[in-house]
């Protein structure tokens, strides 16, 4: 009655958006010293030395991370000791970054200590939207 047959199953759009799953936990009294990555989504509580790879990171208020970030969202409630690139970033009033962010959506709560650079990423023009160059040729 519910169940649909394999014929009438529409293909999976690639664009979908990210797959839920639930997050990996770096617990408070866990210490990491390299690089971590991971498609999924990150809690940390614990402290990473190293850089960090994931698609949403939330930094707990006694998470710490001494490296480079890359993800697709980043929140900060505890202290980052280098770059953070991601699409949207969020420090909370008790985060504390000492270093550069490089975002396309970036807010800061009242109480948040950010030292760096905020750098906007601006997507790359597309050449095709400006028209074909203008080409000039000299013959002698």
């Amino acid at each position: 009655m519910f169940s649909r047959t394999t014929k009438d199953a529409a293909p999976e759009a690639p664009s979908q958006p990210r797959k839920l799953s639930a997050a990996s936990l770096v617990a408070e009294d866990v210490r990491i010293t390299g690089n971590l990555e991971t498609a999924g989504d990150l809690h940390l509580d614990g402290t990473v030395d190293g850089d960090l790879r994931v698609g949403l990171l939330v930094i707990g208020e006694t998470g710490s991370v001494s490296g480079a970030i890359h993800a697709d969202a980043v929140e900060v409630r505890g202290r980052v000791t280098g770059v953070i690139c991601a699409r949207r970033v969020k420090l909370w009033s008790t985060a504390r970054v000492d270093g550069d962010i490089s975002h396309t959506e970036l807010s800061i709560e009242a109480g948040a200590h950010f030292e760096g650079r905020s750098l906007a990423l601006v997507p790359p023009v597309q050449q095709a939207l400006e028209g074909p160059a203008a080409l000039s040729v000299a013959a002698e």
